[in-house]
């Protein structure tokens, strides 16, 4: 049973962020969803592209989490793009709220994954890329590829 909790089965990712900002520090919330959303997300029907948090007063919310709607949900379905509520510590929204409001931080969702049978979301304090960054990042990966495939193809002979 202790197993089960520490299960972590990734939904969703936001690799977009990854290329887009440089990720200072990450945190788990907890996120509020209805039946036939959670039926979606074990389908795999979500999409966490352009994505972003709020705050406001002591909560914090998750906009542009497009979760499609459930097949069979007819009436119960909700809209696929609306506020979903993060479930966090108020001590943790107000530290996120002064870095945010105060250090040109932004909160992006980073991941999507269940725990156990909760659905948690990752959430990243990021800070914006500029186009120079992006090529100095996209440069030393291409390195890194490049002494990776060297590295395979040469032979040792001993």
């Amino acid at each position: 049973m202790a197993d089960s909790k520490k299960q972590r089965r990734v939904i969703a990712q936001n690799r977009k962020a990854r290329h887009d900002y440089f990720i200072e520090d990450t945190y788990e919330a907890g996120i509020c969803l209805f039946g036939t959303e959670i039926k979606s997300l074990r389908a795999g029907k979500v999409n966490l592209k352009d994505s972003y948090c709020r705050i406001s007063g002591n909560e914090i919310f998750a906009l542009g989490v497009h979760i499609s709607p459930y097949e069979k949900g007819n009436i119960f379905n909700r809209d696929p793009l609306r506020e979903k509520k993060l479930l966090m510590h108020k001590k943790e929204i107000l530290k996120l709220w002064n870095l945010v409001s105060r250090d040109s931080f932004t909160l992006i969702p980073l991941s999507l994954y269940f725990s156990g049978s909760i659905v948690k979301m990752e959430l990243g304090l990021c800070r914006g890329k500029k186009l120079y960054d992006k090529r100095e990042t996209d440069a030393k990966n291409q390195a890194a590829r490049e002494i990776e495939r060297a590295g395979k193809n040469y032979k040792y002979d001993f």
